[in-house]
């Protein structure tokens, strides 16, 4: 057998392997997600409770406006949730846009979620993503391939993050807003700052809403690993495109940029495209 022969077979087994190994992995990166879930899901009470005028006659006008609007009153309150959405992401300004298909799931009564994502970085190479928050607690796992641990993230600058995340995710699910660890202040008409303080760890962001009662931006002082080292930046989504899930309106496009001294940075773009309530289960 030739050299060149011997090269090219040693390459397809080398690849065969890869994709058999990445296949194995990308189950058992499954089977611990699954579980993850499960946990964040042990946390759920449904009392089956009505949302009421009463319950938000005490919060700033434009909240008010913003979860009449949602529908939410008189429907039952949301204690947990799944969703599916796909999106672009880039890991800098001048990096290629890659394709996401995410999952997440999510609670309010004890606040918590976990977003599972597969990342398409080239053809045949994926990247699975896991961000969590639970019990306070905050974590962000990437593997390419399935395979590799390049970041197993941890810390108080994670956990603000993701609670963070939460809160400002909780236009997917506003009830949750009504939950003790958020307070909120009016800044103006249209604008109004909520406080979330759940476990060691108390951060604030300022919702934007529309004469509608749409909120259109969430913007927050955030830590992000910039050069591998934590700083803490401005942090904005703005939210559009509403649309009802079981009666219930929700932004479902969205734009996330980092407000950086060098010039903003939108890293990632996302579309929901289903939600489901109170339905504690896993896709």
């Amino acid at each position: 057998m030739s050299l060149l022969k011997r090269a090219l077979l040693s390459l397809v087994i080398l690849v065969v392997i890869v994709i058999a190994s990445s296949i194995v992995a990308n189950t058992l990166f499954k089977r611990d997600v699954r579980a993850e879930v499960e946990q964040l899901f042990d946390n759920v009470d449904n009392k089956s409770e009505v949302v009421t005028e009463e319950d938000i006659i005490d919060l700033p006008t434009s909240v008010q406006r913003w979860l009449k609007y949602s529908g939410i009153i008189g429907k039952e309150t949301i204690v947990s949730g799944r969703l599916k959405q796909q999106a672009e992401m880039r890991m800098d300004a001048e990096g290629q846009w890659m394709s996401v298909k995410a999952e997440q799931y999510f609670t309010s009564e004890k606040p918590g979620f976990v977003w599972n994502a597969s990342i398409k970085a080239a053809p045949f190479i994926h990247i699975a993503g896991r961000d969590k928050y639970l019990n306070g607690k905050g974590s962000m796992l990437i593997k390419p391939m399935s395979l590799f641990t390049v970041a197993d993230s941890k810390g108080e600058e994670i956990d603000q993050g993701t609670l963070l995340r939460y809160l400002a995710e909780t236009v997917w699910f506003p009830s949750a807003v009504l939950n003790d660890y958020i307070s909120w202040k009016e800044i103006d008409d249209n604008n109004a700052k909520a406080t979330m303080t759940y476990g060691e760890i108390s951060t604030s962001g300022v919702f934007t809403f529309n004469q509608m009662g749409e909120v259109i931006k969430f913007e927050a002082e955030r830590y992000g690993d910039f050069n591998g080292e934590f700083s803490l930046e401005t942090w904005s989504i703005s939210m559009s495109d509403y649309k009802a899930f079981a009666g219930i309106k929700v932004p479902t496009e969205g734009k996330i940029t980092w407000r950086l001294d060098e010039g903003d940075f939108n890293w990632f773009n996302f579309e929901v495209l289903e939600i489901e309530y109170n339905n504690p289960t896993i896709y």
